[in-house]
């Protein structure tokens, strides 16, 4: 299955930022509570983005360990590359593209993350074989992403706003069902915990700036609602009236986003196939 999508530098960082400013959960520091990294483990973050979770690895383990972020997107691994300067230089970052084999040997990290990126794979069996391969008897993957039910405002706003239906968004209608499955092949056990982060939004304002960072003409996956520049700002002109007409009936505008953390465990050396 061959996803056309590249997510660009600045609608990374306004979704981010607006995670952060308005949700009332850090979601890295129940990733970190979740697996509670070792000082000095290997590990690799698999589309590693700008590099928000190899930063939060590293200042968890005091610098102490070996981490690795891979990515497909230059423009990414640039940002990365110039925020690991506050960091000593101490993580590397590399290109990496998910779908091809990794150039790693067998047994080489102690830990896997892939945060929000693992639904985008044409082929998830054959990319968790070669995360399974570089792993370490007994080490574990860890991978994020949006459930079915994740924010339901979002979606509920855009089709009062538009009166279209929501395309099949890669995460929500893969992760929770076809990449669990193709993980629980591939590991000897996983574990589903669930997160969720209510997004309070007092104004219109950054919900739109939300919206638009999702809608945007560079995210190809929700081409079918909008042809041109003048067709994009008058839907969100018309998102931007329904959601104040929730606002001005509830008050505030609410958006939970519902995220599943599943960790895969290979099994150690010497244990029963």
């Amino acid at each position: 299955m061959k996803i056309e999508y590249r997510e660009t530098t600045n609608d990374l960082r306004t979704r981010i930022n607006i995670h952060q400013q308005y949700g009332g959960r850090d979601i890295d520091a129940w990733m970190l509570d979740l697996l509670r990294p070792k000082r000095g483990s290997r590990i690799l973050d698999v589309g590693c983005g700008a590099g928000k979770q190899c930063f939060a690895f590293d200042t968890y383990l005091g610098g102490e360990a070996s981490i690795v972020g891979g990515d497909v997107s230059d423009e990414l691994l640039a940002q990365a590359r110039r925020e690991n300067a506050r960091y000593g230089n101490r993580i590397a970052f590399r290109s990496l593209d998910f779908n091809r084999p990794f150039d790693w040997p067998e047994a080489e990290f102690d830990l896997i993350s892939c945060c929000f990126a693992i639904y985008y794979a044409a082929d998830p069996g054959r990319t968790f074989a070669e995360m399974h391969r570089v792993l370490k008897p007994g080490g574990r993957l860890f991978t994020t992403g949006p459930m079915p039910e994740n924010k339901r405002l979002f979606y509920d706003v855009i089709v009062e706003a538009t009166g279209r239906k929501i395309p099949p968004m890669p995460g929500s209608s893969r992760y929770g069902s076809e990449i669990l499955e193709a993980m629980r092949r591939q590991f000897d056990s996983v574990e589903v915990h669930v997160f969720e982060n209510p997004l309070t939004f007092p104004k219109v304002e950054p919900f739109l700036a939300y919206t638009r960072a999702s809608l945007s003409e560079d995210r190809k996956l929700w081409g079918s609602f909008f042809h041109g520049n003048e067709d994009f700002e008058q839907v969100l002109k018309d998102i931007g009236a329904a959601a104040a007409r929730r606002l001005e009936r509830d008050g505030a505008l609410v958006m939970t986003k519902v995220v599943g953390g599943f960790v895969a465990h290979k099994a150690a050396a010497g244990s029963p196939a």
